[in-house]
């Protein structure tokens, strides 16, 4: 598992620097806020168009092996653009080249490391491993765009440097962990299995309302792209200030997820997840009009606290609730909702920006958030209704290990007797399986 978080976090940082030196250059560049927006496009446009190819891969070929090639890639690709920058061939072309190849190589590694990790540990760990990881993840967040920002005053060349470094030492971790030797079952890449995660997020109204909420809320309240203009003609603050304004909502977002750790959603969890969307709304409002430095930093710092209950509620849904088999194909529909939300919503807010100005993108953005949540508790309402964060279906038989889901005095054994609430021991792993899968947590 160390391996395994150091190849994960050195990815995310990478990324996160990476986002920080493009936007400054291009921004530095052009001037133009519709070239900021046009780099989450070249980023995104990947994602959408590979979405049926990359879940379908990371459920038939080696995970470690995906994400492997695909952090090598982004490596290299940083380390090209460092060389562009330090020679002065670099052209807005090229950045965006690089942004789209960038994104690219993240489609096809984010399903393959999120549905890598279930295979690692135990079921039983899995949501405080979930957990675990989040905290990580921001800690990166928090991280990679202030060093970014940080760097870029140093010299684009010296941040794509920065970051091919820290891809490379990403992708060596991922080689060195341990396969996990799951049992999963390899369909034939056939149009029908491609488009198994697209019917399985479809066919649970809970999930399809948890993630098309986020993705409609980030994407309109996502301010993030605008935060070069922030930082360099609203707040006069620089390169500096804009690595802290990036790093702000990852703080927010950090502080959430040790609080959730520590004192998990056990009741009213649909109710909560609609409030938190709602603070996100008021948060990106407060940004807009916001004029001080502080103030927008604090701001930004609760955007994302109220963003982690939402990528919680999602993790645990998708994580806890998908068969192994399928774990790829429904990571990659949830990467193209995250990537929608992310680098489509940058795109937005460069063309809302280019027409209204940065602070009418921004405080449009946040009104629209708040209808949209008004308008998912109509059309969800039993996500609205969801009381508890992992219903009784995690313990069915695909998913739960006998540790969990039978009685103690009973061995998880093939021929053992039927227990009242266990499941179908034809379809419960066996106790070599189990004590193998609990040694792999080392891995």
């Amino acid at each position: 598992m160390p391996r395994f978080w150091i190849s994960q976090c050195g990815s995310y940082l990478a990324y996160n620097m990476l986002a920080v030196v493009i936007g400054w250059q291009i921004y530095a560049m052009t001037g133009s806020a519709m070239h900021l927006g046009l780099v989450g496009l070249a980023q995104f446009t990947p994602q959408l168009l590979l979405t049926l190819v990359v879940g379908g891969v990371a459920d038939r070929f080696d995970r470690r092996r995906i994400a492997f090639c695909c952090q090598l890639a982004e490596g290299l690709m940083a380390v090209a653009l460092a060389v562009g920058s330090a020679t002065g061939t670099l052209t807005p072309a090229g950045v965006f080249a690089g942004a789209f190849l960038t994104g690219a190589a993240r489609a096809f590694e984010q399903p393959a490391m999120s549905a890598l990790l279930p295979g690692l540990v135990p079921v039983m760990v899995l949501p405080r491993v979930l957990a675990f990881g989040a905290g990580l993840r921001q800690a990166s967040i928090i991280a990679g765009p202030a060093l970014g920002g940080f760097l870029c005053a140093a010299g684009a060349q010296v941040g794509y440097g920065v970051c091919g470094a820290a891809f490379l030492i990403a992708c060596v971790a991922i080689l060195l962990v341990r396969r996990p030797d799951t049992a999963t079952k390899r369909e034939p890449m056939t149009l029908r299995s491609l488009f198994g995660g697209i019917d399985y997020v479809r066919g649970n109204p809970v999930i399809l309302g948890a993630i098309s909420l986020d993705l409609f809320s980030v994407l309109l309240g996502g301010a993030t792209a605008l935060l070069p203009i922030y930082a360099s003609d609203i707040l006069r603050t620089g390169p500096w200030g804009l690595g802290l304004l990036r790093a702000s909502p990852a703080v927010g977002a950090l502080c959430m997820s040790v609080y959730l750790a520590r004192v998990p959603m056990r009741r009213r969890v649909g109710r909560r997840l609609f409030a938190g969307v709602v603070g996100f709304g008021v948060a990106t409002i407060t940004f807009g009009l916001s004029r001080s430095f502080p103030l927008s930093m604090a701001a930004l710092a609760a955007l994302g606290a109220c963003d982690m209950i939402s990528v919680v509620v999602r993790q645990t849904l998708v994580q806890l609730e998908t068969p192994d088999e399928m774990r790829g194909r429904v990571g990659a529909v949830n990467s193209v909702f995250i990537g929608t939300s992310n680098q489509l919503g940058e795109f937005e807010s460069g063309v809302t920006a280019a027409w209204f100005g940065a602070t009418g993108s921004v405080v449009l953005g946040g009104v629209g958030t708040i209808v949209v949540a008004l308008l998912w508790m109509r059309l969800f309402p039993a996500l609205l209704r969801r009381d508890q964060l992992v219903s009784a279906s995690v313990e069915s038989p695909d998913l739960a290990s006998p540790e969990v889901t039978a009685a103690p005095a009973v061995p998880a054994v093939p021929d053992a007797p039927d227990v009242p609430g266990a499941p179908d021991v034809d379809d419960t792993p066996d106790a070599d399986e189990t004590r193998s899968e609990t040694a792999r947590a080392s891995g």
